[in-house]
């Protein structure tokens, strides 16, 4: 498939993501423009502690317009690897550390428009070392057994895109051990 890119236009810079103007011609020659959203990566983390709880946050989020529960997630920060911003996000987020880290794959959120690619982790051997959270994030975090998980992506009770496709690349590891 030919598909090619003619011209790029900044429409806007922010602190998340720029916003570009891109023409493109298509494979059958014709000429489209599409609104591109440039965002520099992210992660989300999978944090499974010993008792077989998943670790997740409650959120509210203004897309939704309601609060949201989660997998703990965040943005890489410029010069940092994607395993680094995991590390560091668990603690943010939840306050537990990993004593191992597991890299899963990894996803695309939104394709069609914007160039986020998400790292996907499980987090394991967690202990309590707390990093101050951003500024602007209120969260409370919740304990919830694996048992329960899917059957919530069932029932609705879990609607976030990132959380489902990371639960559904963790689902080989969230095994209870007797």
């Amino acid at each position: 498939m030919n598909f090619e890119v003619l011209n790029r236009e900044t429409l806007f810079e922010g602190r998340v993501f720029d916003v570009e103007r891109v023409e493109a011609r298509l494979p059958d020659g014709r000429l489209n423009k599409y609104d591109l959203v440039n965002h520099q990566g992210s992660i989300t983390v999978i944090p499974f502690d010993q008792d077989g709880n998943v670790w997740f946050v409650r959120q509210y989020r203004l897309g939704a317009q309601k609060v949201l529960l989660e997998l703990p997630a965040g943005m890489i920060e410029k010069d940092e690897q994607p395993e680094d911003c995991a590390l560091r996000e668990i603690r943010e987020e939840t306050g537990l550390a990993a004593g191992e880290i597991k890299y899963l794959g990894q996803i695309y959120l939104a394709p069609g428009y914007c160039t986020e690619l998400m790292y996907v982790y499980l987090a394991t051997a967690l202990y309590s070392d707390p990093l101050q959270a951003d500024a602007d994030e209120f969260l409370q975090t919740i304990a919830i057994p694996v048992e329960q998980i899917y059957d919530m992506v069932r029932k609705d009770e879990i609607n976030d895109s990132k959380s489902l496709a990371a639960l559904m690349l963790a689902q080989p590891y969230l095994i209870v051990k007797p």
